[in-house]
């Protein structure tokens, strides 16, 4: 789960943001002012940062210079100003995104997730993108719009076996000698069929036309190109 730090003075928007956030699988620290934090960055792991430019103590912009002095994370600027001087400004400075109220909720949230791949992407070169689904080769972990998705040992290598070649075409007897070793587990053409279809279910968003794991006719699988 994300940790997002909002900075906003505003109570109903902290309010709606929050519930929003909350249901979009966010955990969310919040603080109404510029005083304390730096305080809240130094001992919170924070994945993301939500900045109001006009606060009642002080200014976003010297905020977010003294945020980047204390930790290097991805700022969304949040501001009812959309002068295009003070949209340069605040890119110019670094910040990874800029959005101007009213804003819809679910543009946000769109913003925050594609802040959040760009950023897990330049961190780390032992990721895997699969449109909304993240493979964490470290972790061995598969996540799904950030959420954990619970694969098995078995179903976790087919989708491997297929994602470190996107856009390849893996016979059924490929698939099938790749994952042989695992668990000591024997797998048959039949059976690889429904594991297929068990692994579609945990990360297509729908089911009946994949867009992931793409079914090759007469010839096998293949994971479709990121994008």
């Amino acid at each position: 789960m994300n940790t997002i730090f909002l900075i906003e003075d505003d109570e109903t928007i902290r309010l709606g943001l929050r519930y929003y956030l909350n249901q979009e699988n966010f955990k969310v620290i919040e603080n109404n002012k510029c005083k304390g934090t730096t305080e809240i960055l130094e001992r919170e792991k924070i994945d993301l940062i939500l900045l109001d430019l006009n606060l009642p103590d002080g200014n976003g912009f010297d905020l977010f210079k003294a945020i980047k002095k204390v930790k290097d994370v991805p700022v969304i600027f949040l501001t009812a100003n959309d002068l295009e001087v003070s949209v340069v400004m605040g890119l110019d400075m670094g910040a990874d995104d800029y959005i101007t109220k009213p804003f819809k909720a679910r543009e946000l949230v769109s913003r925050i997730k594609s802040v959040l791949r760009r950023t897990i992407k330049k961190n780390d070169s032992n990721i895997i993108y699969l449109k909304d689904v993240i493979i964490d080769l470290k972790q061995a972990k598969v996540f799904k719009n950030n959420v954990d998705v619970m694969l098995t040992a078995l179903e976790y290598k087919i989708l491997l076996t297929l994602a470190l070649s996107p856009g390849c075409v893996f016979t059924r007897e490929k698939i099938l000698a790749d994952i042989w070793d695992v668990n000591e587990a024997y797998v048959n053409d039949n059976t690889l069929t429904v594991y297929i279809k068990r692994i579609r279910e945990k990360i297509e968003t729908d089911v009946n036309n994949p867009e992931i794991i793409i079914t090759v006719r007469g010839m096998g699988y293949k994971v479709d190109v990121p994008c």
